[in-house]
């Protein structure tokens, strides 16, 4: 009698673990992941607009992977998992289209670079070539072949003719947040960001905004990619990113849009 009952007791158990089962898979399988490899620049403003996108769809799953725009290309050209692709630079995107990894692409935003320092410095700037002054030892910028901000700063300084006589001073950095962490602790007396990183802290300020002249057009191209297992879902947050509501947001971080 004892055994019979055990019986009953595991085969209810049983059969309870193993409806549990296909429950829980259909509740995860509600949701799609739609992964976005972004910019680091462009963190706090599709945060925000990830959490308005999921309010009205959610169904959907966001997850973002930031970094340099010329890490995350590499990943993707290597076959990692990727939807969407936002780059801090042309360069990166146009490298995609061309191995035939990108799908569709539009111009989404423009931003400025502008060199920061400590909120508590006493530096006043004019000109990036104060830079030479004994007063700056430690300098960050973007590591260039992976950094669009590296490169657009490492543009600027060579039309300036500085980038040679400053190499001893220059501590590279793997992205731009990197550089403005940099510069909020004091590691560094200045660093080359996007004017959006700046308006993000409180740690820093901006002493100069560097001369669009000196360096290549500061845009931000967004593409879906042609792997993407999830196509329609991709394109429609490509198109909602795209979108007035989705536009005040990257403005109120300090972006121009491009159209």
């Amino acid at each position: 009698m004892y055994k019979k009952l055990m019986a009953v007791v595991v085969a209810v158990l049983l059969a309870a673990g193993l409806s549990a089962v296909p429950e829980k898979q259909a509740g995860a399988a509600k949701k799609t992941e739609i992964i976005v490899s972004a910019a680091a620049s462009l963190q706090d403003s599709l945060d925000k607009i990830a959490l308005q996108y999921e309010k009205q769809h959610p169904e959907i799953d966001l997850v973002f992977n930031y970094g340099a725009s010329g890490t995350l290309q590499k990943q993707i050209e290597q076959g990692a998992p990727a939807d969407l692709f936002f780059s801090a630079g042309d360069k990166q995107m146009a490298a995609l289209v061309d191995k035939g990894l990108i799908s569709t692409r539009t111009g989404l935003l423009k931003n400025q670079l502008v060199l920061v320092v400590p909120a508590g410095s006493k530096a006043e700037f004019t000109t990036i070539t104060q830079l030479t002054d004994k007063a700056f030892k430690k300098i960050a910028v973007g590591q260039p072949e992976s950094v669009p901000a590296g490169q657009y700063a490492q543009q600027a300084l060579t039309a300036k003719k500085l980038w040679e006589p400053l190499q001893s001073k220059l501590v590279f950095a793997k992205d731009v947040r990197q550089v403005l962490s940099y510069v909020e602790t004091g590691n560094v007396d200045a660093g080359f960001v996007y004017k959006t990183d700046a308006l993000t802290s409180k740690k820093v300020k901006i002493a100069l905004t560097v001369g669009a002249h000196v360096h290549k057009a500061i845009n931000y191209p967004v593409g879906l990619v042609k792997g993407s297992g999830h196509q329609a879902e991709a394109k429609a947050f490509y198109n909602y990113v795209q979108t007035k509501a989705a536009g005040e947001v990257f403005t109120a971080y300090g972006f121009q849009l491009a159209k």
